[in-house]
């Protein structure tokens, strides 16, 4: 401006050249005089600057809680976690697990060093409590979860039985005086374990019945239909009376995605047969080995895959018809038809009045015939399942997959597919049960099928996160689908977690024996600096 304050360019050339620079330029040239400021705050400015900024398809539309594109850029780059604040050193060998209470103000970690340490979640956080699982046979702990009201820590872990033979085993401490109060036996191991109400929990039995053909079971819950080796695993619970109240709807108004829900009308209209034509052909075929007038035509493994078939589907209750109650919940897990790698997911519905130990059991309200229960839905990932994690509002499944080849056809049930280095984040919808989004990609894994192991994510109201092989903890954008930080460790990042009460800190655990704590860009200046500066004059001055 010249000294009249009449300006010597006119906005609209002004805003032109904003256009050609970066955001923090952009920024640190409103700070010259009132009219470059006024036009460094335009929203069509910000709009392109948030679009090449992040890299969002033009597509995509502004978060639904955003009031303005100049604050929707300073949330994603002013709110995620991915400055480190602190690091965790008191675990001795690598850990696998981290998990929140409730509450916020404590966590938990698990470690090949069998131990299961509670944290209090101070600014500055702090060793609490040291539980030592050797004393029980325990080889590591592996996984742990709060129950609802923070009173007890389940903690699982790996159970070396007699002539050395590997179990799980799920323990529950008090959280007042850190006593164990109970033990129970969790197989396999990967089960982890849930709470199903605050005072029950979920563990799992294995049956084999052949030698690539198995029956899972869950405790408190039914047996369901497990064939060609691969089991129940990592069991969650998701809450129906949250869905529909999201914090965050995915897809808003987007064509539907592909659906997943098991079965059809065709499949409803046969249902009364097929039972009777199951249990009749599998008779013929059993009397017919057994007396020798038949000769079996397929491979061993083969023909046992195909008299399982025959046994499930004569012998399976068929799901409790009906929509969906607010009561309900959702008993979800891992598990596989076509290999023992844990390729689909399955979903039951749990009625109120089995949410108690004095509901139905295995074999209760079932004919002679039916002692296998089948399932709601089922998702098939076509490819290897290494993580899982439900959002606040548990309506959406978030699933880590590393995806078989296109195409690829399961000839042996002991010999999957080879798997991809990336991992696909995919996102399903439990109220439509439908996938929704795309699927979010950057981080990899590199072991492959027999050596494969879980890598936990979490979700936040806005953020979602996991980690990864490649010594990084990842962070994407729920809304936009896009990544917005990796977090830095010296070996594989094992586990995430997100503060339930604030989404701005971010706990991540890796193979290199350590925890450490992050925190976004806004609260670190709100805790280091004895008076604030504001996001406007801060961000000027970085160059990132």
């Amino acid at each position: 401006m010249d000294e009249g304050d009449t300006p010597l360019l006119p906005d609209s050339l002004v805003y032109q050249i904003f256009l050609s620079l970066g955001p923090a330029d952009v920024l640190a040239a409103g700070l010259v005089c009132r009219q470059w400021q006024a036009v460094s705050r335009d929203e069509f400015l910000w709009r392109e600057q948030f679009y090449r900024y992040y890299q969002v398809a033009r597509d995509v539309p502004r978060h639904p809680a955003a009031t303005s594109w100049y604050e929707e850029f300073r949330r994603l780059y002013d709110t995620v976690p991915c400055v480190e604040v602190q690091t965790l050193r008191e675990h001795t060998d690598q850990v696998l697990h981290l998990s929140f209470s409730h509450s916020g103000y404590r966590f938990a970690s698990c470690s090949k060093d069998c131990t299961v340490k509670i944290w209090n979640n101070d600014l500055l956080i702090s060793l609490l409590h040291s539980a030592d699982m050797r004393p029980y046979n325990w080889s590591y702990t592996q996984f742990s979860q709060f129950n609802q009201d923070d009173s007890l820590l389940l903690a699982s872990g790996v159970f070396l039985g007699p002539h050395n033979a590997s179990s799980g085993e799920i323990a529950v401490i008090s959280l007042d005086n850190f006593t164990l109060l109970s033990r129970v036996r969790n197989k396999p191991y990967d089960v982890f374990g849930c709470w199903l109400t605050e005072t029950s929990l979920i563990s799992g039995n294995l049956h084999r019945i052949g030698d690539i053909t198995s029956c899972s079971v869950l405790w408190l819950n039914n047996a369901f239909q497990n064939l060609n080796a691969s089991t129940i695993r990592t069991v969650m619970v998701a809450d129906c009376s949250r869905f529909d109240s999201p914090d965050l709807l995915l897809d808003a108004g987007a064509p539907p995605g592909r659906v997943f829900d098991l079965g059809g009308e065709d499949e409803e209209e046969d249902a009364g047969l097929a039972p009777v034509q199951a249990r009749e052909g599998w008779r013929r075929l059993l009397d017919g080995l057994l007396d020798g007038r038949t000769q079996p035509q397929l491979a061993e493994c083969a023909l046992e895959t195909k008299v399982a078939e025959l046994l499930a589907q004569g012998r399976t209750k068929p799901p409790e018809r009906g929509a969906a109650s607010a009561l309900d919940k959702l008993l979800i897990f891992t598990t596989g038809c076509l290999t023992y790698s844990p390729h689909q997911i399955g979903i039951k519905h749990i009625l109120p009045h089995q949410m108690t130990t004095a509901g139905p059991v295995l074999g209760e309200g079932r004919g002679s015939d039916a002692f296998f229960d089948a399932l709601d839905h089922v998702i098939d990932v076509r490819g290897h399942i290494v993580g899982m994690g439900l959002s606040p509002d548990h309506r959406y499944l978030y699933v880590n997959s590393r995806a078989w080849p296109s195409g690829s056809v399961v000839a042996d049930p002991m010999q999957p597919p080879p798997i991809a280095e990336e991992i696909d984040l995919l996102v399903f919808d439990l109220k439509t049960m439908r996938e929704v989004k795309r699927a979010l990609r950057a981080h990899r894994a590199y072991t492959p099928n027999d050596e494969c192991f879980f890598i936990f994510l979490d979700v936040s109201r806005d953020f979602v996160a996991s980690g990864a092989e490649d010594r990084h903890g990842y962070i994407w954008d729920r809304h936009y689908n896009i990544c917005l930080a990796k977090l830095r460790h010296q070996d594989v990042v094992n586990s995430v977690v997100f503060s339930p009460q604030e989404q701005e800190l971010l706990l991540t655990a890796s193979d290199d024996a350590t925890i450490k704590a992050w925190r976004s860009p806004r609260t670190v200046r709100i805790h280091q600096a004895p008076r604030p500066r504001s996001f406007f004059s801060w961000f000027a001055s970085q160059r990132r």
